[in-house]
C-alpha cells in the first residue's frame, strides 16, 4: 500500500472511531463537578472495615481530580457503598498444616446518584477485590498482615470505584 493510501486508511479509521463515540475519557454529565462519599455501611461482622474503604475511595477521587470531594449538602453526586462481604481464605499451608498464606476478599454494593436531577447514574452489585498476604510467625503478625492486606484491597477497590464513576460515561 502506498504512503498516501495508508494515511487515508488511518484517517478513515480515526473518523470511524470518533463517529462511534469512542473516547479516551469518560463524559460525566456536565453539571456533575463534585461528589460526596458518606461512610460506607458495614453489613459484615468485621469491625472498622467501612472506615478503611471509605477513606481509600475519598483519596482515590481526590487523586483522580475529575470530581472534587465535598459534603453531601454541597455535592452534585453521591456515591453510596455497602460492604456485604469480608472473607479470609487460607491458600497455602506448611508441613504441619498451619496456614501460611491467606486471601482477603471484600465484596460491596455501590450506587452513584445524581442529586441535582434525582437520578441513579449507576449501580454495581457485588463488586469484589482480593489481596493476598503471608503469615510467618505469631498470631499478632497475622493480624497486622491482615490489616495491611485490607489496606491494599481498599486501594484497589477505590481505584475500581473511581473508574466506574468517572470513566463509564
Amino acid at each position: 500500500m502506498s504512503r498516501g493510501g495508508r494515511a487515508l486508511l488511518l484517517a478513515a479509521l480515526a473518523g470511524l472511531a470518533a463517529g462511534c463515540g469512542y473516547s479516551l475519557r469518560g463524559n460525566l454529565p456536565d453539571h456533575i463537578q463534585t461528589v460526596a462519599v458518606p461512610v460506607f455501611a458495614n453489613k459484615t461482622g468485621e469491625p472498622a472495615v467501612e472506615g478503611a474503604l471509605t477513606r481509600a475511595v475519598v483519596q482515590a477521587f481526590s487523586t483522580n481530580g475529575r470530581l472534587r470531594v465535598v459534603t453531601p449538602e454541597q455535592a452534585d453526586a453521591i456515591l453510596e457503598g455497602e460492604i456485604i462481604g469480608y472473607d479470609i481464605q487460607a491458600l497455602a499451608f506448611d508441613a504441619q498444616a498451619n496456614a501460611r498464606q491467606y486471601r482477603l476478599i471484600v465484596t460491596l454494593n455501590l450506587r452513584f446518584r445524581d442529586v441535582r436531577r434525582n437520578t441513579v447514574l449507576f449501580e454495581q452489585a457485588r463488586l469484589q477485590e482480593k489481596a493476598d498476604f503471608r503469615v510467618l510467625g505469631a498470631a499478632s503478625q497475622t493480624i497486622a498482615r491482615e490489616e495491611s492486606a485490607l489496606g491494599a484491597a481498599a486501594v484497589d477497590i477505590a481505584r475500581a470505584i473511581v473508574s466506574l464513576a468517572v470513566d463509564r460515561f
